[in-house]
């Protein structure tokens, strides 16, 4: 046993790894502040985001690791921070510029519940402490303001629209600043220069994550739009079925030609519990999210239930990890965001850029 230094406590953490990392958390600047206080230690850890799933794995191995090597110890007081890594991107420093991480959320078609995905990860985010902000990008169809019941138009301050808050997170949508009854008649250029205004005429401020609810299919507006939008990388949502995962293979291969990372694969209607019978019902298949992440070597980050209570939450604009963030169905939700935000991290601080797979625990799939 070892004696209760500085530099002793140090050395007996870096037998702590991140398990998604693949590093020990000295190695990776984890750990800061470490004090001693007659036989009682203190230090905080600061994690690469606050939505990381294996925070409280670090902190328990952390605290075994120093009672196992360093003789007499007290009290071991670990504090859980977190610092937002970021990913530079090749775009002009002006525009959003206090925003550290971009994620593109899309479909290859429509009416696989992206906007729902969306909305619903955001919050989760917002809840795991990050400072989130949301685009709606789809001009034509701009669900956005439904899903969190907003009925007011953003003010201008210094030149600079001021983006709308609900539930804790920023929200810019065409849907705010047009007649809800009134058709958007655009061409693809005009469409897509009204989401850059929302990056480059929008008082963002700093935020840890900026998700990007992108029109559903692969056509030119969404082409231009990934290529305009310093993305760190993007979530493909798909269903179960076929006909969907065909699609999903197609926004996918948009990505890859503008050299847009994919960060995962969400698969969304997944199942069907029934309420009366707890039997689970697969009504668009089942597995095929999780194949196609396999087929295509990108990660597959978890499986959404089909669920009413998910569908009631959008249609009054109070999102359902907002409105029962306990429930099951939120709980799988969270699991995914963090699974997101440990994905980001990931790419942040690997030098290859290469995605790892990030093994998820039992969200009720099995």
């Amino acid at each position: 046993m070892k004696l209760l230094t500085v530099e002793n406590v140090v050395d007996a953490l870096r037998v702590v790894h991140d398990p998604d990392l693949h590093k020990d958390i000295v190695a990776l600047n984890f750990v800061k502040n470490v004090v001693i206080e007659g036989k009682n230690v203190s230090f905080t850890i600061e994690l690469t985001t606050p939505a990381c799933p294996v925070r409280d794995q670090l902190k328990a191995e952390s605290e075994s690791a120093i009672r196992q090597t360093i003789a007499g110890v007290g009290t071991v007081s670990i504090a859980m921070t977190s610092n937002v890594s970021s990913r530079q991107v090749s775009q002009p420093a002006q525009l959003l510029k206090g925003v550290k991480n971009t994620i593109a959320v899309a479909s290859g078609k429509g009416g696989v519940g992206k906007s729902t995905v969306a909305v619903n990860l955001a919050i989760a985010l917002v809840k795991e402490g990050a400072s989130v902000g949301l685009i709606d990008c789809d001009v034509y169809g701009p669900s956005i303001p439904i899903m969190f019941n907003i009925n007011e138009r953003p003010k201008l301050h210094d030149q600079k629209l001021q983006p709308l808050e609900k539930y804790g997170v920023k929200v810019m949508s065409i849907g705010f600043l047009v007649d809800p009854m009134q058709a958007v008649i655009w061409r693809g250029p005009m469409a897509s220069g009204a989401v850059r205004q929302f990056m480059s005429d929008v008082e963002w401020g700093d935020l840890d994550y900026l998700v990007f609810d992108l029109p559903p299919g692969t056509g030119d507006i969404q082409l231009t739009l990934v290529q305009q939008i310093p993305l760190t990388g993007a979530v493909i949502v798909t269903t179960p079925q076929e006909i969907s995962l065909a699609d999903a293979r197609k926004g996918l291969v948009m990505f890859n030609k503008v050299n847009v990372p994919i960060l995962g694969i969400i698969e969304n209607m997944s199942y069907f519990i029934c309420s009366h019978c707890g039997q689970r019902e697969n009504i668009f298949d089942a597995g095929g999210g999780r194949k196609a992440a396999k087929e295509l070597n990108v990660p597959f980050l978890g499986e959404i239930p089909l669920d009413t209570n998910i569908r009631v939450g959008g249609d009054v604009g109070r999102p359902l990890v907002e409105s029962d963030p306990k429930s099951p169905q939120s709980k799988i939700i969270t699991e995914i965001a963090r699974s997101l935000a440990a994905q980001i991290s990931i790419r942040n601080l690997s030098s290859s850029g290469q995605p790892i797979e990030i093994m998820m625990g039992n969200s009720s799939s099995n």
